[in-house]
Protein backbone atom coordinates (compact mmCIF):
# COMPACT_ATOMS: atom_id res chain seq x y z
CA UNK A 1 0.00 0.00 0.00
CA UNK A 2 1.42 3.35 -1.05
CA UNK A 3 0.73 6.50 0.95
CA UNK A 4 -1.40 9.03 -0.91
CA UNK A 5 0.46 11.64 -2.91
CA UNK A 6 -1.04 14.67 -1.25
CA UNK A 7 0.07 18.21 -1.90
CA UNK A 8 1.80 20.03 0.93
CA UNK A 9 -1.36 22.11 1.34
CA UNK A 10 -3.36 18.93 1.95
CA UNK A 11 -0.79 17.77 4.51
CA UNK A 12 -1.25 21.17 6.17
CA UNK A 13 -4.95 20.36 6.42
CA UNK A 14 -4.09 17.27 8.43
CA UNK A 15 -1.86 19.31 10.74
CA UNK A 16 -4.59 21.94 11.15
CA UNK A 17 -7.07 19.22 12.08
CA UNK A 18 -4.67 18.02 14.81
CA UNK A 19 -4.17 21.49 16.34
CA UNK A 20 -7.44 21.62 18.35
CA UNK A 21 -6.63 18.25 19.87
CA UNK A 22 -3.14 19.45 20.73
CA UNK A 23 -4.59 22.49 22.51
CA UNK A 24 -6.94 20.27 24.54
CA UNK A 25 -4.08 17.92 25.38
CA UNK A 26 -2.03 20.85 26.66
CA UNK A 27 -4.96 21.92 28.85
CA UNK A 28 -5.32 18.45 30.30
CA UNK A 29 -1.68 17.70 31.07
CA UNK A 30 -1.27 17.04 34.77
CA UNK A 31 -4.87 17.86 35.67
CA UNK A 32 -7.27 15.62 33.75
CA UNK A 33 -7.93 12.39 35.63
CA UNK A 34 -9.60 9.19 34.54
CA UNK A 35 -12.78 10.11 36.42
CA UNK A 36 -12.88 13.45 34.55
CA UNK A 37 -13.45 11.51 31.36
CA UNK A 38 -16.97 10.71 32.61
CA UNK A 39 -17.91 14.40 32.30
CA UNK A 40 -15.15 16.13 30.31
CA UNK A 41 -17.18 19.25 29.56
CA UNK A 42 -17.80 19.78 33.26
CA UNK A 43 -14.05 19.43 33.84
CA UNK A 44 -13.41 22.04 31.14
CA UNK A 45 -15.99 24.42 32.65
CA UNK A 46 -14.18 24.30 36.01
CA UNK A 47 -10.84 25.35 34.53
CA UNK A 48 -9.33 28.79 34.86
CA UNK A 49 -6.17 30.56 33.76
CA UNK A 50 -4.04 28.99 31.08
CA UNK A 51 -6.00 25.72 31.12
CA UNK A 52 -9.23 27.56 30.32
CA UNK A 53 -7.43 29.54 27.62
CA UNK A 54 -6.09 26.31 26.11
CA UNK A 55 -9.65 24.98 25.94
CA UNK A 56 -10.68 28.27 24.31
CA UNK A 57 -7.88 27.80 21.78
CA UNK A 58 -9.27 24.34 21.06
CA UNK A 59 -12.74 25.73 20.39
CA UNK A 60 -11.44 28.50 18.16
CA UNK A 61 -9.25 26.06 16.25
CA UNK A 62 -12.28 23.90 15.49
CA UNK A 63 -14.23 27.00 14.45
CA UNK A 64 -11.53 28.06 11.98
CA UNK A 65 -11.12 24.67 10.34
CA UNK A 66 -14.05 24.74 7.89
CA UNK A 67 -12.85 27.92 6.20
CA UNK A 68 -9.29 26.62 5.85
CA UNK A 69 -10.45 23.25 4.53
CA UNK A 70 -12.79 24.93 2.07
CA UNK A 71 -10.18 27.44 0.97
CA UNK A 72 -7.60 24.76 0.21
CA UNK A 73 -10.09 22.62 -1.69
CA UNK A 74 -11.37 25.61 -3.68
CA UNK A 75 -7.84 26.69 -4.54
CA UNK A 76 -7.00 23.19 -5.76
CA UNK A 77 -10.22 23.06 -7.79
CA UNK A 78 -9.45 26.41 -9.40
CA UNK A 79 -5.92 25.34 -10.34
CA UNK A 80 -3.90 27.45 -7.93
CA UNK A 81 -0.16 27.38 -8.44
CA UNK A 82 1.01 24.60 -6.17
CA UNK A 83 4.02 26.44 -4.73
CA UNK A 84 1.94 29.49 -3.86
CA UNK A 85 -0.83 27.41 -2.33
CA UNK A 86 1.64 25.34 -0.32
CA UNK A 87 3.33 28.46 1.05
CA UNK A 88 0.01 30.00 2.02
CA UNK A 89 -1.11 26.79 3.71
CA UNK A 90 2.16 26.59 5.66
CA UNK A 91 1.72 30.24 6.68
CA UNK A 92 -1.79 29.49 7.92
CA UNK A 93 -0.65 26.53 10.02
CA UNK A 94 2.27 28.49 11.48
CA UNK A 95 -0.02 31.39 12.33
CA UNK A 96 -2.47 29.04 14.00
CA UNK A 97 0.32 27.49 16.06
CA UNK A 98 1.37 31.00 17.12
CA UNK A 99 -2.27 31.81 17.84
CA UNK A 100 -2.61 28.84 20.19
CA UNK A 101 0.62 29.75 21.98
CA UNK A 102 -0.46 33.38 22.40
CA UNK A 103 -3.93 32.31 23.56
CA UNK A 104 -2.52 30.00 26.23
CA UNK A 105 -0.02 32.68 27.30
CA UNK A 106 -2.85 35.21 27.69
CA UNK A 107 -1.45 37.74 25.20
CA UNK A 108 -4.76 38.94 23.80
CA UNK A 109 -3.83 41.78 21.45
CA UNK A 110 -1.12 39.80 19.66
CA UNK A 111 -3.42 36.77 19.58
CA UNK A 112 -6.13 38.80 17.85
CA UNK A 113 -3.63 40.19 15.34
CA UNK A 114 -2.40 36.69 14.50
CA UNK A 115 -6.01 35.49 14.15
CA UNK A 116 -6.66 38.32 11.66
CA UNK A 117 -3.53 37.44 9.68
CA UNK A 118 -4.57 33.79 9.49
CA UNK A 119 -8.02 34.88 8.31
CA UNK A 120 -6.43 37.01 5.58
CA UNK A 121 -4.23 34.08 4.55
CA UNK A 122 -7.40 32.01 4.15
CA UNK A 123 -8.84 34.66 1.88
CA UNK A 124 -5.60 34.68 -0.12
CA UNK A 125 -5.83 30.89 -0.46
CA UNK A 126 -9.33 31.17 -1.92
CA UNK A 127 -8.15 33.71 -4.47
CA UNK A 128 -4.92 31.85 -5.29
CA UNK A 129 -6.80 29.89 -7.95
CA UNK A 130 -6.32 30.99 -11.53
Amino acid sequence: MNPPSLTLAYWCLLVAVALPYAAAYIAKIGSFRRRDNETPREWAARQSGWRARAMGAQSNSFEGLPFFIGAVIIAHQLGAARAQLDLLAIAYVMLRIAYIALYIAGIGTARSAVWALAFLVNIAIVFAGR
